[in-house]
C-alpha cells in the first residue's frame, strides 16, 4: 500500500481530513512501537511505505515494551502527542489499526496484535467477508 492510499483509507474510516489522518497515523504507530517488541516493530516497519515506516523505529521507540498497559492508556498516549487531541485519537486509532491490518501481511499483523491486550481487537473493524488481508509473512 502506498503512503497516500494508506492515509486516505485512514481519513475515510475516521471521517477526518488527510492532514489529520497523517497526524493520527504517525502518533498511533509511534505509540504502537512502544507496546510491541523491537523485532516486531521492525517487521511491520519493513512493510509500510516510506514516511510511515520510521514511526515504528528508533528514536521513537522506548527502551522497554509497555504491552501490559491497556487500551485506554494507549489512547491517552496517542492523544498526548503533538497535534492530536482526544477527539482525533478517538476517531483515528481504530481507523489506523484497521488500515494497518490491510497494509501488512496477516501474519505480521497477528503477531503484533498478539503482543497487545485483547481489548485492542475491539478497536479494529471486522475483516470484510472473503478476506481483505494479505496472507503470508
Amino acid at each position: 500500500m502506498e503512503y497516500q492510499d494508506l492515509i486516505n483509507a485512514v481519513a475515510t474510516r475516521a471521517k477526518v481530513s488527510p492532514d489529520q489522518a497523517a497526524t493520527v497515523t504517525r502518533a498511533t504507530l509511534q505509540a504502537l512501537a512502544d507496546r510491541i517488541s523491537a523485532g516486531q516493530a521492525e517487521d511491520l516497519a519493513y512493510q509500510l511505505p516510506d514516511g510511515l515506516d520510521d514511526c515504528l523505529r528508533k528514536p521513537f521507540r522506548q527502551d522497554h515494551v509497555e504491552a501490559s498497559l491497556g487500551f485506554d492508556d494507549f489512547m491517552q498516549r496517542v492523544a498526548d502527542r503533538p497535534d492530536v487531541d482526544p477527539a482525533l485519537a478517538d476517531a483515528g486509532v481504530g481507523a489506523v489499526l484497521t488500515t494497518l491490518r490491510e497494509a501488512v501481511t496477516r501474519d505480521e499483523f497477528e503477531n503484533a496484535l498478539a503482543q497487545l491486550p485483547k481489548e485492542f481487537r475491539q478497536a479494529i473493524e471486522p475483516a470484510p467477508v472473503g478476506g481483505g488481508r494479505r496472507s503470508g509473512s
